[in-house]
């Protein structure tokens, strides 16, 4: 029986270490550092996702036969190059090929040279030039800090007061660090997430999902790190995916491939369906959250498999197979989020709850558990068709009691 290191500690993990779970051929699963929810159904290691030679000392001292990388950091810090050094089986990019989220400026320039169909844009490091030009245009403005800001690195700005104010924090102030600002064309359109596992030229397209970032009903609110997400899309046609996969996904593997950093793991599309077709948001280099959460529970195949074909660099031996039901989830947040919030509020679960309950932000408290940061829990529900799926969610979101708790109830309200 294999035993597997995942590394990470959020919902994604957890559907991660969930879907891990579900393979007859895993034995053993560690997480690290894990959460109250993750130490269900994995032993939780208190080692940080970014301290890469503690990971890789556990890993070599408990023979772990495959590491599975979840947040972007641990692949900034370079997981991915270390472990294979030493000779170890890792899922994730290596430092030099996780540029395609770590710096938005890497990314556009490839999109450019090869032809991905994304906005146009400039790249600033200097703020009265940067401040100049976006003036020059036309509101809304898009102004991305180029590098890792922990989703918090994208402002729409609509007017000049917002743009000075957004230029300042990136570029005088360093709010994020010492970085440059991609400054994008506004592109109007419903956003939605289209992940694949990729091994150099080789892509493996996922079920797409939608995320919904803003806070509360109606879309309104600030924005967040996402509140619920849900699959299929009634506003992507059959065509729209086979271009999507042809022209941006397999047009990007191959790109990086010519760049002489070629993916192996997972390449996250963020899309916009404009009136001008597909064009991308942003890329990511690893699974969405909380797409993933909607995503990993409609796999049939054996996921160990996957993992391990693509770290090896080799052809998983079976196509891959998906569950064709709606799936719908909902985020539990705590109150204030995305800003300030309080922790420690006890949360109790009806036991007659119908849903995959995947943890985000818990910590253990007793028997049970209490708030530990800004996204808790997400409650997960398929159904015949999304409506099925989303009423199911919210019954289970009603069955969930914590004194300091919000959430959406309209995740998936395209869908009537």
């Amino acid at each position: 029986m294999k035993k597997v290191l995942v590394v990470g500690g959020g919902g994604r993990c957890h559907a991660i270490v969930d879907a891990l779970s579900r393979s007859p051929q895993v034995g053993k699963i560690y997480c690290a550092p894990g959460n109250a929810g993750i130490a269900k159904q994995a032993e939780c290691i208190p080692i940080k996702d970014s301290d890469v030679e503690a990971l890789l000392a556990f890993a070599k001292e408990h023979d772990i036969n495959l590491t599975v990388v979840g947040p972007e950091v641990a692949l900034a810090a370079g997981i991915a190059d270390r472990f294979r050094a030493n000779g170890l089986s890792i899922f994730g990019h290596t430092k030099a090929a996780a540029r395609i989220e770590t710096s938005k400026e890497f990314a556009k320039e490839i999109m450019i040279k090869y032809g991905v169909p994304t906005a146009a844009y400039r790249s600033f490091s200097d703020y009265n030039e940067a401040l100049d030009y976006v003036n020059a245009g036309s509101f809304p403005a898009v102004l991305k800090y180029d590098g890792l800001a922990a989703g918090k690195g994208v402002i729409i700005a609509q007017n000049r007061e917002e743009a000075e104010e957004a230029l300042k924090d990136m570029l005088l102030d360093d709010r994020f660090g010492k970085g440059k600002v991609v400054v994008e064309d506004y592109l109007e359109g419903p956003e939605f997430s289209f992940m694949c596992f990729v091994n150099g030229n080789r892509v493996y397209p996922m079920p797409l999902a939608q995320d919904h970032k803003r806070a509360f009903d109606g879309d309104k609110g600030p924005n967040t790190g996402g509140m619920g997400a849900y699959s299929p899309l009634p506003f992507i046609t059959e065509e729209d995916i086979h271009f999507t996969l042809k022209e941006v996904l397999q047009k990007t593997a191959d790109a990086m491939v010519s760049e002489g950093c070629p993916l192996s793991g997972v390449l996250y599309g963020g899309l916009m369906k404009t009136k001008g077709g597909v064009k991308v948001i942003e890329f990511n280099a690893r699974f969405g959250d909380p797409e993933t959460e909607v995503v990993l529970p409609l796999m049939q195949s054996d996921i160990y498999d996957i993992f391990s074909a693509i770290a090896e660099g080799n052809e998983p031996e079976n196509p891959l197979e998906w569950s064709n039901d709606a799936i719908l989830g909902i985020v539990l947040a705590s109150k204030g989020y995305p800003g300030s919030y309080d922790k420690g509020f006890p949360i109790v679960i009806d036991s007659d709850i119908d849903a995959h309950i995947y943890h985000m932000g818990t910590a253990a408290d007793g028997a049970g558990y209490k708030t530990a940061g800004g996204r808790v829990m997400m409650v997960v529900c398929k159904g015949a068709d999304v409506v099925e799926a989303r009423a199911k969610a919210n019954i289970a979101a009603g069955k969930v009691h914590c004194d300091n708790l919000f959430h959406r109830s309209d995740i998936g309200w395209q869908v009537k």
